[in-house]
């Protein structure tokens, strides 16, 4: 007797993958514009061609069994192939004008996306206005469950030596580049702690000043704690902004002191910084993330190369400061 031979239906295994990325049936029946009781019925007809139970119920929602949680892993690297071979015929017809939906925190949005998206739209007749974009402000894990969840193509985020970010699966990523976290004091108050500019500072010297910080939701706070952790101290938070340039501001000010990734630096200082880097070095990274296979795709493929020229250019600028400079990755 034969084992009966059966074929996965990858639009059900699409479907499971909304439900393990959206968390429930009604919001992956939205994300992909079918009704719930669709939903439930491929999920059904899944189970029926397993022969196994692909979810149960935990309460009022539905959540992955073990061999559900399987099929998502699986799932991940087939939808990926298809993305792949999708973006291929793409480009093998010629691509033409499309559509990228970027989510970019904030120092990248000014600093690598405003170059891109001149060149990219042909703005003053220089580019070739190739493609569209679209740009959403999120920082790094927004950024990467907005990706997650497909309501962006791109994610450009960070993370940093202190704090590794994890790249989501069925993602790639690529480096473009790495900054130093420098430290910005008034330049009176480096003055008379005797700190000479441009010298490398040991920050348990600064444990007893007040520190100007992002808020707590963002990760930069999250690497200022594990920073100054490193160096044996709580920092004593005097203020906080998710604007750099307010920081900066404050600095000036004499408000306090602040860890700032070189990209974030205001182009014209509010006033007399004076800029450290760190006896304990903590650099940042920053980098693309796409879905697998999506990377492929020409109009992704054509902003992935703009992205890295202007990676290069901000490399040369930050190299060209009188700090430990930022290293483009080759």
């Amino acid at each position: 007797m034969h084992k009966k031979v059966f074929m996965l239906d990858v639009r059900r295994l699409r479907i499971l993958q909304y439900l393990a990325t959206y968390g429930t049936v009604a919001a992956a029946a939205q994300a992909l514009h079918l009704t719930a009781p669709a939903i439930s019925q491929q999920l059904a007809a899944l189970e029926r061609e397993v022969g196994i139970p692909v979810v149960e119920k935990q309460g009022r929602t539905l959540r992955l069994t073990s061999v559900g949680e399987l099929l998502v892993s699986h799932a991940e690297i087939v939808l990926s192939d298809l993305a792949a071979a999708e973006s291929d015929l793409e480009a093998i017809k010629g691509g033409g004008r499309g559509t990228v939906r970027i989510a970019a925190f904030p120092s990248a949005a000014r600093t690598l996306i405003a170059p891109v998206w001149k060149r990219a739209l042909g703005a003053g007749g220089e580019g070739d206005a190739s493609l569209m974009l679209e740009l959403v402000e999120k920082e790094p894990d927004a950024a990467l469950d907005a990706l997650r969840r497909r309501d962006v193509d791109l994610a450009v985020v960070h993370g940093y030596t202190v704090l590794p970010r994890e790249v989501p699966a069925g993602c790639e990523q690529t480096k473009l580049l790495e900054e130093p976290v420098l430290l910005a004091m008034q330049r009176d108050h480096a003055t008379r702690m005797g700190i000479a500019p441009g010298e490398l500072v040991d920050l348990s010297r600064l444990s007893d000043s007040p520190w100007l910080t992002p808020g707590p939701e963002t990760s930069c706070y999250e690497m200022i704690q594990r920073a100054c952790g490193a160096a044996g101290f709580v920092p004593a938070i005097r203020s906080r902004s998710t604007d750099f340039s307010v920081l900066a501001a404050l600095v000036a000010a004499g408000a306090g002191v602040a860890l700032m990734p070189r990209m974030t630096l205001p182009d014209a200082m509010p006033g007399p910084i004076s800029l450290h880097p760190l006896l304990q070095p903590v650099n940042r990274t920053v980098y693309t993330v796409s879905r697998s296979g999506t990377s492929r795709r020409p109009d992704i493929r054509h902003l992935s190369k703009l992205l890295r020229q202007a990676a290069v250019e901000t490399a040369a600028i930050l190299q060209g400061a009188d700090v430990e400079t930022a290293t483009i990755a080759q």
